[in-house]
């Protein structure tokens, strides 16, 4: 049996957007929804500019960063583009990496690209 008390130590260290992620997760592998009131108790620390409604958002690329080689590779990752079309939009910032991304894949886009030296933005 898992250790309850370890548990909860490592929920408690989750961000707010991991702890969200956590969420979606259990509820696609457990067939259930999220009661209000649970959404309720996070939802005063979600980000300010962040739409408690929204569902699926656009990956911005606002800045290349110092790696721009490696923001390039991650973005003909994520887009599957060829060489210079990755380039050209990672030089042309601001670029839509991906729209309509749902929330999970939005988080981890950006957590992907800020990995590598990149700035992004979640609209």
């Amino acid at each position: 049996m898992a250790d309850i008390n370890k548990i909860a130590e490592d929920l408690s260290s989750l961000t707010v957007m991991e702890a969200a992620e956590l969420a979606t997760l259990l509820e696609e592998k457990w067939g259930v929804s999220a009661a209000a009131p649970a959404a309720a108790a996070a939802a005063p620390a979600a980000d300010a500019g962040a739409a408690e409604a929204k569902d699926s958002f656009t990956v911005v690329l606002t800045a290349a960063g110092d790696q721009k080689i490696n923001v390039i590779k991650e973005v003909r990752a994520i887009t599957g583009l060829g060489l210079k079309e990755a380039k050209e939009m990672v030089e042309g910032v601001p670029s839509d990496i991906k729209e309509d991304a749902p929330t999970a894949e939005a988080n981890e886009l950006k957590e992907k690209l800020e990995a590598v030296g990149a700035t992004v933005e979640l609209k």
